[in-house]
């Protein structure tokens, strides 16, 4: 899963201006993501309260699949049917949240809450099943019209929730393509990493961690794919681990990424926020990304400001 390091980027305008709005995000500020939001195996019902009291703006993932026909959030694409829905778990969950926000009508504090979908299967059904959702629900969502050609980038509709997906193609192709011009896109896919080349697992790592913001990202961004989705690999060579989870990032991967910030700000039409995670279980030891899905997260979860801001 890449979500050690979560590099969400809203795009400019056009890319003809490539203006950065750096304030879209929180201003430019790191912005905690709750990873794994949802109750796992009939435990931890109560994560996503627990995010949500942690303040705004909040990242809150949510893992999808099916089951009798709907979509439901899960950690596992075999669903049993008892799995809570996409619907009740976060969208009711949130609406006295968003139609607040809604009322108050503070559009400098909007998007207030970013939903990433993380797709445990990617059946057709399941994605316009979330479509539909989502369009239940589309006057809270931050949403741009399409355009007829996929380069140019419309401008955001900023509402208080914000919906965020990965990069697999066949989002992109229910998600976007067919779409028709000027209807309205409601989520927004990430970029696709370059193909490293690499003959070794250690050559790889290495590469990940030191390769050029162009290499990494080789492709302009699209009306669809506004943002960037990064294991730690990428930030710090040989990734997270145990022994470096809640410390700051190394002066060497502070200094690669402050490259790359410079490097799509000023040239490729990105604008980086960056959301750095730090997680504790329950029990105050230091969770591992394969743990998180099993062990009761966010008790000590809080906001980490990288060291290059």
């Amino acid at each position: 899963m890449k979500l050690l390091a979560l590099v969400l980027v809203a795009t400019s305008m056009t890319v003809a201006l490539a203006q950065p709005q750096l304030d879209f995000l929180n201003h430019g500020r790191p912005v905690l993501d709750a990873h794994n939001c949802y109750p796992y195996e009939g435990q931890w019902a109560d994560r996503i309260d627990r995010a949500l009291k942690l303040g705004f703006p909040v990242g809150i993932e949510q893992d999808i699949a099916w089951a009798k026909g709907r979509p439901v959030v899960t950690h596992t694409a075999k669903t049993t049917g008892d799995e809570p829905t996409l619907r009740d778990h976060f969208f009711e969950r949130v609406r006295p949240i968003i139609e607040q926000a809604l009322k108050d009508n503070d559009r400098a504090k909007w998007p207030i809450i970013i939903l990433h979908f993380d797709f445990k299967s990617l059946e057709p059904e399941t994605l316009r099943g979330v479509w539909q959702v989502l369009g239940e629900y589309q006057s809270w969502i931050t949403t741009a019209p399409q355009t007829s050609d996929p380069h140019k980038l419309s401008k955001f509709d900023k509402k208080p929730l914000l919906v965020l997906t990965e990069d697999a193609d066949i989002q992109e192709e229910i998600f976007f393509k067919q779409l028709k011009p000027g209807e309205r896109l409601r989520v927004f896919g990430s970029a696709s990493t370059g193909k490293i080349d690499a003959k070794t697992r250690e050559e790889r790592v290495h590469l990940m961690a030191t390769l050029p913001p162009e290499a990494l990202l080789p492709q302009p961004p699209t009306n669809f794919r506004r943002w960037w989705n990064n294991s730690w690999f990428e930030v710090e060579e040989g990734g997270q681990t145990r022994q470096a989870i809640g410390r700051r990032l190394t002066t060497r991967g502070c200094e690669h990424w402050s490259a790359a910030r410079t490097s799509w700000a000023t040239g490729s039409g990105f604008t980086p926020w960056t959301v750095l995670k730090s997680l504790k279980t329950a029990d105050g030891s230091a969770a591992t990304t394969s743990a998180r899905a099993r062990r009761p997260s966010y008790a000590g979860e809080r906001r980490s400001t990288p060291a290059w801001t």
